[in-house]
C-alpha cells in the first residue's frame, strides 16, 4: 500500500489565523533546524541559514552571491537578462517569508540579517536592473525592509546590552531614512513619513519605559552641532571609557 502523500494531519493540527503571521521552529527528522509558516491552505517549510528553500544557485550560497560573481566575470556594464529578474524576485520574496517569521518568533537578530541581506540585492538591483521601472519596482519596498532592519536590531540591542544599544540602532536607522529620502529629493517628506514616526515613537517608549535621557551617543552628537568641540572630547572619553546614562538621564561612567 502506497504511503500517502497528503498534509492533511498537519494541516489540521496547526490552524490557520488570517491576519497573522503563524510560525514555529522546530527540528526535521535529520535533527537539522528548520522554520515553519502556516498560510491559507499549506504550510511553507524553509532553511534557516542561507537561502531559505535550501538550493544553492548555481553552486553559491545565494542567488544575489551568484549575480556578484557574474558582475565580476563580466564587468560593472552587466545588466540583469529577463530570466534573471525572475530568478531574483524569487529569493526576494523567499527572504521576504522567512523575515516575517523571524520577527514573529522575536528571532532578531536573524530577522536583522535577513533584512540586511534584503537591502544589499536591492543596492544591487538598482545598479544592474535592465531598466528603471524594474529597479523602481523593488527600490519601492526599502523603506519597509529598512524599517524591518531597523526594529529588529534595536530590539536585539535592547535584549543584549539594554536601552542605550537600542537607541543607539534607532538613531543610526533614522538616519538611513533620513539618506534614502535624499537620495531621492524628498527630505521634506521626511518628517511625515509613517514609518519614520514609528521608529521615532520605539525611541521615545524606550527612553520612558527605561528612564533614559540623552545617551552620550546623542549628547556627542548635540555638542558638535553647537561646535562645543572641548565638551565632545569629553564625551568622546567617556564612551571610549565604557560610559553609560544613569535612571535619571545625567552621564554616569560604568
Amino acid at each position: 500500500m502506497a504511503k500517502p502523500r497528503d498534509i492533511d494531519t498537519l494541516i489540521k493540527n496547526w490552524t490557520f489565523q488570517p491576519g497573522e503571521v503563524n510560525a514555529r521552529l522546530l527540528k526535521a527528522r535529520d535533527g537539522r533546524e528548520v522554520l515553519q509558516m502556516r498560510v491559507d491552505m499549506g504550510v511553507l517549510q524553509m532553511e534557516t541559514d542561507l537561502r531559505p528553500d535550501g538550493l544553492r544557485p548555481n553552486g553559491a550560497e545565494t542567488y544575489y552571491d551568484y549575480l556578484v560573481g557574474e558582475v565580476v566575470r563580466e564587468g560593472e556594464g552587466f545588466r540583469l537578462t529577463k530570466d534573471q529578474c525572475a530568478e531574483a524576485d524569487r529569493e526576494f520574496v523567499q527572504y521576504y517569508h522567512r523575515r516575517l517569521c523571524w520577527l514573529s518568533l522575536r528571532e532578531y537578530r536573524r530577522a536583522a540579517r535577513d533584512a540586511d541581506h534584503s537591502l544589499a540585492f536591492m543596492d544591487f538591483v538598482r545598479e544592474h536592473a535592465p531598466d528603471e521601472e524594474w529597479a523602481l519596482s523593488h527600490e519601492q519596498y526599502r523603506p519597509f525592509v529598512l524599517f524591518h532592519r531597523v526594529q529588529a536590531a534595536a530590539l536585539a540591542a535592547l535584549e543584549e546590552g539594554g536601552p542605550e544599544g537600542a537607541i543607539r540602532e534607532l538613531n543610526a536607522g533614522l538616519g538611513r531614512f533620513r539618506d534614502l529620502f535624499a537620495r531621492y529629493d524628498a527630505e521634506e517628506q521626511y518628517a511625515d513619513d509613517e514609518l519614520v514616526r514609528r521608529l521615532q515613537e520605539m525611541r521615545e517608549s524606550v527612553r520612558r519605559r527605561y528612564e533614559v535621557g540623552r545617551t552620550l551617543d546623542e549628547q556627542l552628537a548635540d555638542a558638535i552641532r553647537a561646535e562645543d568641540y572641548e565638551q565632545a572630547a569629553r564625551i568622546r572619553d567617556r564612551i571610549r571609557a565604557g560610559g553609560s546614562i544613569n535612571a535619571e538621564g545625567g552621564a554616569a561612567a560604568g
